[in-house]
């Protein structure tokens, strides 16, 4: 069986370790839990957070336990790190809401039937039982405050003189005595996240040491940026999203299809599965071959997110629509009532409502720079007006450049 930390480190996961020797060792030896947190703050994870997904992907492949912790009470408080200002504090029942909904997209990553079936825990299931004077009496003497603010996460909002509130600062406790909790009631070991989390990881990592006499340990992954420097599954028409309902299956191949040349070998060791001897192979593809490397990269991750089929689809719809130019059967599709387009709707209107732009400005900006298309024609007129003579068959080919496309269907 292969090393899950060294299997970790050839892929380019690892970034920070708390004792990197040690955790290889003990991964080696015996089967251990480890756990990464995921916060409810919207009704899907999203490419962002696939990294972390993925390593809990390849701890259960390689014989471990995952755990995957559901921020249900910290989501109530908000995760300062990373942030520039305060997260929006969120109803509880939209939290309820956003956690039921991601809950769905690790059955699709994980396993929870096998024997080492992955375990999904709700924090908010011991945070919400604090006495809050009990708890500082029993954990806060363990925690430096002069060992919290030397933190990066807590330090450059005070660098930039940022507001941090005292209900974010405590989040830190909360992550410790969350790492706390599931190595007393579930043995976990290991406790993995984002480089942001670093100083979240280590409270945690500590007060098991200080407070048990313990051993536990913390790894962090890199933060992600593409080549260019946009931040990873973040583009031009919002965050790429791992759930259908809220991004298509064929918008999620695109995505990965459109990767920037510089990356798509690190995406591949990152985001697929296939053997590291493959991926060497497609790193020696150069010039218009490397788009041959970019489809095996969206069919690899769109199949292991949406599955087989659905990567198959999206790949013969884009093929139908770009190689062929014709309207792929799958493309998204947006409904207008008929009614709307006999009085005629502004094309940047429109663009913004299928979601190819998303703002009026961004919209116009996209017109004005010969990117929008009506049925494969370029329109740079802001003052179009999109009317029922644009339809064939009840349908109109609506485009932002030439790799994003929605079918724009009449609803009689």
């Amino acid at each position: 069986m292969d090393n899950f930390i060294e299997t970790l480190q050839d892929r380019g996961f690892v970034y920070q370790c708390t004792d990197l020797k040690q955790l290889t060792s003990l991964a080696a030896g015996k089967k251990i839990k480890a756990y990464i947190g995921f916060d409810c703050t919207a009704k899907s994870l999203h490419v962002g957070s696939l990294i972390q997904i993925m390593m809990l992907r390849w701890l259960q492949k390689l014989g471990h336990q995952p755990i995957v912790l559901l921020g249900g009470g910290t989501t109530k408080i908000g995760d300062p790190s990373g942030k520039d200002e305060a997260r929006k504090i969120l109803e509880l029942k939209d939290i309820e809401e956003n956690k039921s909904a991601i809950m769905q997209v690790f059955t699709k990553f994980l396993d929870f039937d096998s024997n080492n079936k992955a375990i999904i825990v709700d924090n908010d299931a011991w945070l919400s039982e604090i006495k809050y004077i009990d708890f500082l009496r029993e954990y806060g003497s363990y925690f430096s405050i002069n060992r919290m603010i030397s933190f990066e996460s807590v330090k450059s909002r005070l660098d930039r003189e940022q507001s941090l509130s005292f209900l974010e600062f405590n989040y830190m406790l909360l992550q410790a005595y969350d790492f706390y909790n599931l190595h007393i009631k579930e043995g976990c070991m290991l406790q993995m996240g984002g480089s942001d989390q670093w100083g979240n990881i280590i409270n945690g990592v500590e007060l098991i040491r200080k407070k048990l006499g313990r051993e536990a340990f913390g790894l962090t992954s890199p933060l992600l940026t593409t080549s260019s420097g946009t931040k990873m599954g973040k583009t031009e028409g919002g965050a790429v999203w791992l759930s259908e309902s809220m991004l298509t299956p064929y918008d999620y191949w695109q995505f990965w299809r459109n990767t920037e040349d510089a990356d798509v070998v690190k995406f591949l060791r990152l985001f697929t599965e296939l053997p590291l001897d493959k991926i060497d192979e497609l790193s020696k593809l150069k010039g218009k071959d490397i788009n041959e490397a970019k489809m095996i990269l969206a069919d690899e991750a769109t199949a292991l997110c949406h599955g087989v089929s659905a990567a198959k689809t999206a790949k013969t719809t884009a093929q139908e629509t770009f190689v062929l130019g014709g309207v792929g059967d799958n493309l998204p599709e947006y409904h207008v009532d008929l009614k709307r387009i006999k009085l005629g709707i502004d094309l940047y209107s429109l663009l913004v409502e299928c979601g190819l732009a998303q703002s009026n400005r961004a919209a116009r900006k996209l017109i004005e720079g010969n990117g929008a298309r009506v049925n494969n024609e370029v329109v740079n007129n802001t003052k179009h007006l999109i009317t029922e003579k644009g339809f064939k068959n009840d349908i109109l080919k609506l485009s932002a450049g030439k790799k994003r496309h929605v079918i724009v269907r009449l609803a009689k």
